[in-house]
């Protein structure tokens, strides 16, 4: 069921981003008075099909892209059969330049604003809920990798860039992430300390099973509910219960406390809890799995904002047009060696990774809008078989007045089509690999 809903969102995520996508060309071509033959959903073998007019509108199989037909367009189709004859008024090729552009424009243009509209409407109906870096007072645990870039437990950070941190969040941010010579400065010992991000940080998150937690605040505790049956309630502990030591170890924070369960897992134990203001010692017995059986309440404050409608166009449109940079911020650093293209590319499998085996629909929302943005910027790489490349051509013709010919079109929607299926084929074996190993 789990690898059901995962696959699920992901047909469902790519069927809305890819039938957008395709109706954008649609529309404006049917705007400029050209034949659409064909408008389909997903690749052949053909699942269901009506025609309608002189469109088809088809649904296919494989649900990894779609495509429109256009009359006489060199597409990924490679139909040259019609381009032997003279140009009709309702072809493609026989429409001036700009109206041809903005034709190749419509996918890329319907995505950026679909992603837009996403990102408003998530923050209008959620808000935000953050964690104030003044709620981070008792420092950060980093893991192995927080450790190397050179965190230790109990920094406290206090700003980013030299900009002072006001969400805990903006630690992870693409900025600092993708950046250049960013940094973090941290409260150590009554001292300020810079901590420089490593070039290659993002290679490194991406081994990690944290992914990009690498350092996480110090989170004080108490006792939230006791699971029926289990250690914690044989050994006595009750919900608002504040656990102090275990065995005599302090365990103050939650990580503590599960460093020192592991220890003792399976082992006999003395807990020390404060109830009501009052010491109470408790015998107990650690699970082998070296929990107790008691979910945490965490004594952190996390604040909410709620948006208006005002408010929250600037707000989300930043945000979609953050992924474009963080895209392009990405791309830089794999050109510069920076970051590995196998760690960093991921295609359906690593996608549906993504989307996760259960079902939320503001983090489905969240992962649309996110993947339209990106299915936008990707489109617009200069590739032929892309509609990157057609701009290219279309903004040659529009400036120099020379239209290419046919014939180059052709082979150059060829070489494109290998290297699209090229690309295809490496993100699929990558993500197998990735699982594999």
């Amino acid at each position: 069921m789990d690898i059901v809903i995962m696959v699920g969102q992901l047909i469902l995520g790519l069927t809305i981003l890819v039938g957008l996508h395709e109706l954008g060309h649609m529309l404006a071509a049917k705007w400029f008075g050209m034949r659409v033959e064909k408008y389909a959903i997903g690749f052949p073998p053909k699942v269901f099909s009506k025609k309608i007019g002189e469109t088809e509108y088809m649904l296919g199989l494989i649900p990894l892209g779609g495509f429109v037909k256009i009359s006489g367009m060199v597409d990924e189709s490679l139909d040259t059969e019609s381009l032997q004859q003279e140009p009709q008024p309702w072809e493609f090729r026989a429409k001036p330049a700009w109206q041809r552009l903005i034709v190749m424009m419509g996918g890329i243009i319907v995505n950026v604003i679909t992603g837009i509209v996403i990102y408003i409407a998530l923050t209008y109906n959620y808000g935000e809920s953050y964690l104030p870096a003044s709620e981070a007072r008792y420092g950060v645990v980093p893991n192995e990798i927080g450790q190397q870039i050179g965190f230790q437990t109990g920094d406290r950070i206090v700003a980013v860039n030299g900009k002072e941190l006001e969400k805990f969040d903006d630690v992870y941010s693409m900025d600092m992430l993708l950046g250049r010579n960013s940094y973090y400065t941290v409260e150590r010992d009554g001292k300020r300390v810079d901590i420089q991000v490593p070039a290659n940080l993002m290679d490194r998150l991406a081994d990690n099973k944290e992914r990009m937690l690498f350092v996480q605040p110090r989170v004080p505790f108490r006792v939230g509910s006791v699971v029926p049956n289990s250690a914690a309630e044989e050994a006595g502990l009750q919900a608002g219960d504040y656990i102090n030591t275990i065995n005599g170890e302090s365990v103050k924070y939650f990580h503590e406390l599960q460093e020192t369960l592991k220890k003792f897992a399976g082992k006999p134990v003395t807990i020390m809890v404060e109830r009501n203001d009052k010491p109470v010692e408790l015998k107990g017995e650690v699970n082998e799995d070296g929990t107790l059986g008691f979910h945490q309440e965490p004594l952190l404050q996390y604040a909410t904002r709620d948006y208006s409608i005002g408010e929250a166009i600037p707000v989300g449109t930043g945000q979609a047009f953050g992924v474009i940079t963080a895209n392009l911020k990405g791309f830089g650093k794999i050109f510069r060696g920076e970051v590995s293209a196998s760690k960093s590319l991921s295609g359906p499998i690593g996608i549906a990774q993504i989307f996760g085996d259960t079902f939320n629909w503001f983090k489905f929302w969240s992962i649309v809008g996110m993947l339209s943005m990106v299915l936008a910027f990707m489109n617009f790489l200069p590739i032929p078989a892309l509609d990157g490349g057609h701009v290219v051509f279309l903004t040659y013709e529009i400036i120099s007045g020379r239209k290419p010919s046919d014939n180059f079109l052709e082979n150059a929607q060829k070489v494109g089509m290998v290297i699209l299926l090229g690309l295809m084929a490496f993100a699929i074996f990558n993500d197998v690999f990735k699982i594999i190993f």
